[in-house]
């Protein structure tokens, strides 16, 4: 049974930094892609950025030089920092692990950027 836990968000000011967590269980994590998507309130869920087995990175074009994705496959753990946070970056974060057709999703974790 895969398990995809985040864990790092919360209330920051517009300028701050955060750093979400997602530890997943259940899978052969190194072989996966793995991303950070988000969804504020009245729009659709949105790729953030992902890292596919070979460390490679994708960025919305939003966040690029702002975020970035790493994943520590010891840890069976991926990140995503978060530097000069806007309130538009205000979301449920999630965590989402996909290999072919395997697809999952963690629970989210709520980020706000104000003031």
């Amino acid at each position: 049974q895969v398990q995809l836990v985040e864990s790092g968000g919360g209330l920051v000011q517009p300028g701050g930094s955060l750093r979400l967590s997602c530890v997943a269980s259940g899978i052969t994590f190194r072989l996966y892609v793995m991303g950070w998507y988000r969804q504020a309130p009245g729009k659709q869920r949105e790729l953030v950025a992902s890292i596919n087995s070979g460390d490679s990175t994708n960025y919305a074009d939003s966040v690029k030089g702002r975020f970035t994705i790493s994943r520590d496959n010891a840890k069976n753990t991926v990140y995503l920092q978060m530097n000069n946070l806007k309130p538009e970056d205000t979301a449920v974060y999630y965590c989402n692990s996909e290999l072919g057709i395997k697809r999952s999703w963690g629970q989210g974790t709520q980020v706000t950027v104000s003031s």
